[in-house]
């Protein structure tokens, strides 16, 4: 990713790289086999101070832009540690950016420096399973009562609920108006208390080394001080944070798509069948210099989106599209690699079936491609609204 970075970028780049790369691919094999979380993969970054890249300074991050989180994010992804690595990562940079622009002074002072020292995990509470695209429909309630709140409901697809110190919330605190669905949401960073949530891992397709979890609240207590922005407006609180997040998903698949690319490229140049190389066969050849071109095209998009967001422009259309090209390559380059490695690529001591497994999942979330494609019509082409 060499495209119009400054030295410092290209230092980050590179650094991100040799950090990722200490852990061998087996180690991401094993941890999805196992089940299991990454910790010491997550001390690495935290101990170098990368979980704080978007942070501010003043609150102990290092107060850069989603162009060097994207960096970071990409050359752990094509480390070979895949999703399950870029994960682990993500999941602490991005829950605290509605936090960083709408929360109060207490709540940024008190917890943002934990979040930039990776000293806390954190739960993102947004889809429900009778809401699904339609963040206007939750269903989880805070009400009032006795001068504090009481949340009641029920999330899905909620990430780290396992190990998680606090969770960022949505909820709806009054009733959904037809004419505004969007208003009367409101955002609580609250402490997860299991007192008061039940949780249960989903048995998953992939990235099975981070956990996925329905989480049930009942009577969960929380604050005023625990709200995040005002009351009723959560759902445009969280709005902050979702454009960035897709520029950030984007250059993670790419990564991914990256490391099948190499590791079948390497395979077709050293595979000998019927007396010749693989390599020199165009039924193999082709399909992985169409993903290459397909990678690279859907890079610069996540670069232009990237850069329009650092320099405080309009980024919505770029950062959908960035996510929609990088999803399509990097699972086009993912089944490529399957396909070029034939029996092996079914095997898991080869990693592509594992790259293939995590990379699905970014056709799915945060955002199908479909409702990507929704958006595009409307928002750039200017047709009638679809959705």
């Amino acid at each position: 990713m060499d495209f119009q970075l400054t030295d410092t970028q290209k230092q980050i780049r590179e650094t991100a790289w040799r950090m990722a790369s200490s852990f061998p691919i087996t180690y991401w094999r094993q941890k999805d086999k196992d089940e299991e979380y990454p910790w010491e993969f997550v001390k690495l970054f935290a101990d170098g101070g990368w979980m704080g890249v978007m942070i501010p300074e003043r609150y102990g991050g290092m107060g850069l832009g989603v162009t060097e989180a994207a960096l970071i994010l990409h050359e752990v992804a094509a480390s070979g540690a895949g999703m399950s690595g870029a994960s682990a990562i993500h999941f602490c940079v991005f829950p605290p950016s509605p936090i960083i622009r709408h929360g109060n002074e207490q709540m940024k002072a008190t917890y943002l420096p934990r979040l930039a020292a990776g000293q806390m995990l954190v739960a993102f509470g947004i889809t429900e399973p009778n809401a699904g695209s339609d963040t206007s429909r939750i269903e989880t309630r805070a009400e009032q009562r006795n001068g504090a709140w009481v949340i009641n409901g029920q999330k899905v697809w909620t990430t780290n609920a396992q190990n998680a110190e606090k969770i960022l919330l949505l909820t709806r605190t009054s009733a959904r108006d037809e004419k505004s669905p969007l208003e009367g949401m409101t955002l609580f960073f609250t402490d997860f208390d299991r007192k008061y949530c039940t949780i249960r891992k989903i048995d998953k397709l992939g990235r099975a080394a981070i956990d996925s979890n329905e989480v049930f609240i009942e009577n969960l207590p929380a604050t005023d001080g625990d709200i995040v922005g005002e009351v009723g407006k959560g759902f445009y609180h969280l709005l902050s944070g979702l454009n960035p997040e897709r520029i950030v998903l984007a250059a993670e698949a790419i990564g991914i798509g990256r490391c099948a690319l190499r590791i079948a490229s390497e395979y077709a140049a050293n595979r000998q069948v019927f007396g010749r190389l693989i390599g020199q066969n165009q039924a193999i050849a082709h399909p992985l210099a169409k993903v290459w071109a397909a990678l690279e095209s859907a890079e610069l998009m996540v670069l232009k989106a990237a850069w329009l967001y650092d320099h405080g422009n309009s980024c919505a259309k770029e950062a959908n599209a960035a996510k929609y090209l990088a999803a399509e390559a990097a699972f086009q380059a993912c089944d490529a690699a399957v396909q070029t490695l034939g029996g092996f690529g079914y095997a898991k001591e080869f990693d592509v079936e594992r790259l293939w497994r995590e990379v699905r999942l970014y056709k799915i979330a945060p955002i199908s491609q479909e409702m990507v494609l929704n958006y595009l019509s409307h928002k750039a082409l200017n047709l009638p609204k679809s959705y």
